[in-house]
């Protein structure tokens, strides 16, 4: 499985890596430029992301605007149709934003931080990744 883990804050981003490292080959980026252009790097050299772990609040651009870029990608990669598992993370515990990245992003899921290894492993098990 190949996984792109989207997070700005240090100590998380560690931490999801730790949990994934025996399940994925890692990339990483710090805010959604830089998220939405490794992204596209991936999928040009036709390596895309099965996971893309997603940060809702990030400088330059936030996990929201990230995510539809993304989904904007995959419907004009040469493998139109391959959506990647979109789970967004988010340290606030407001419905608002999650409605905003589930009905109108079109993200696959999201986990509220700190996040915990047991439940991230369950929802790749539920989308099928590990």
């Amino acid at each position: 499985m190949r996984c792109l883990i989207v997070e700005d804050e240090g100590l998380s981003l560690e931490g999801m890596k730790y949990f994934l490292t025996e399940f994925a080959e890692i990339e990483t980026a710090v805010n959604g430029v830089e998220a939405v252009a490794n992204f596209r790097r991936a999928q040009a050299e036709r390596r895309p992301f099965d996971l893309v772990l997603l940060d809702i609040i990030m400088p330059e651009m936030d996990g929201q605007q990230a995510q539809k870029l993304i989904r904007q990608a995959e419907l004009e990669s040469p493998e139109a149709g391959k959506k990647s598992v979109i789970i967004m993370t988010t340290a606030l515990n407001a419905p608002e934003n999650m409605e905003e990245a589930l009905w109108d992003g079109d993200c696959t899921d999201y986990l509220v931080k700190p996040i915990v290894r047991a439940d991230l492993l369950a929802m790749l098990r539920r989308y099928l990744l590990i």
